[in-house]
């Protein structure tokens, strides 16, 4: 049996000193220390934190749309009084307080360099790396689409974008991220299609992190695991990171249906409180999943979701005690391993 192992969702908080001297050598120094943070942590794979989509102008998001929409072509962020009205009338579109571009033409590629962003921080770590993109399905209900008039037309071309950005990207592990189709499960008859798209152009392993947000310490959909059995028994994916410590555990059996071939990710960190877990509460949460599913299906561990809005004390504590409470769970119920 593979050792579960584990890793970041994605986000680790921003230094001050970043967002107090946002220059590319203090970013620069940040990722440096971000790095070896989850290296002395004991992390299995690590990622950048999204330091490298970082941008000061929208530091709330921490890159998350606009750093893929921003670069690409038939897209434009300067809309009219009038195309924002538009876009709020749209009933699906509530949640944002404007669209983060609109349509104008044909999607492409443009000046998006996705490649040049995970080099710079692969070469900071001989350890095993995750590089992360946002979801197709997810960027495209942050768009006003007056040009292709469809929500899965529009989501088909943003995953041709992003599956030629990431065409180059040699990580350890692709995720992609998507953190809006949780609570809005009557798309999933056909959001796996573009997610496919994405998920099949990866060169190494892949992962889905599915979540039901993450803004302000708040969960900001609802929801439930069991409405998207179906969508995610027909992703091309080898693991699913998803969130579980906040909400709770009792929806685990419904993963008994997941085709075998995906991997589990169980979060058992919660990302929406302060407290830093023990070691012997993560274990304790890895063997409750282990008990329902089977250790075998347990691929990998993690948080919830992003660190970025913790303070990096409790940031740092709470990813090294997931290392010593997946350490421990292998102690007490697995010795052997």
């Amino acid at each position: 049996m593979s050792k579960i192992r584990t890793t970041l969702v994605g986000s680790y908080p921003v230094p001050d000193w970043v967002l107090n001297t946002p220059t590319r050598t203090s970013l620069q120094d940040a990722l440096k220390v971000v790095v070896k943070t989850q290296e002395m942590a004991g992390l299995d794979v690590l990622v950048d934190g999204e330091l490298g989509r970082f941008d000061i102008n929208h530091p709330e998001t921490n890159g998350m749309i606009e750093y893929f929409l921003r670069p690409m072509a038939g897209l434009s962020t300067e809309l009219s009084q009038e195309e924002i009205r538009e876009f709020h009338a749209q009933e699906h579109m509530q949640f944002r307080a404007q669209p983060a571009a609109v349509v104008r033409g044909d999607l492409g590629e443009g000046t998006l360099d996705l490649a040049t962003g995970y080099q710079q921080f692969a070469a900071l770590t001989e350890r095993p790396v995750k590089f992360t993109v946002t979801s197709p399905y997810m960027l495209a209900k942050t768009i006003f689409d007056p040009y292709y008039n469809s929500l899965y037309d529009l989501s088909m071309a943003l995953a041709d974008v992003l599956a030629k950005a990431i065409g180059g990207i040699d990580a350890d592990i692709i995720q992609v991220d998507e953190a809006n189709l949780p609570g809005t499960p009557e798309d999933a008859d056909w959001a796996y299609e573009p997610l496919n798209i994405v998920l099949d152009a990866i060169q190494g392993d892949s992962s889905l992190h599915l979540c039901f947000g993450n803004y302000g310490g708040q969960r900001i959909q609802s929801g439930f695991w069991a409405d998207l059995m179906p969508f995610l028994n027909r992703l091309d994916v080898d693991a699913l990171i998803l969130e579980f410590a906040r909400r709770g555990y009792d929806e685990l059996e419904a993963f008994r249906d997941l085709k075998p071939e995906i991997a589990m990710g169980v979060g058992v960190i919660d990302i929406k409180d302060l407290e830093i877990e023990s070691p012997s509460l993560v274990a304790a949460r890895i063997e409750l999943a282990a008990n329902c599913l089977g250790a075998e299906r347990i691929g990998w561990v993690h948080p919830d979701c992003g660190f970025w809005m913790l303070p990096r004390n409790v940031a740092d504590g709470k990813m090294q005690n997931l290392v010593k409470g997946r350490d421990l769970f292998y102690a007490e119920a697995h010795p052997s391993d």
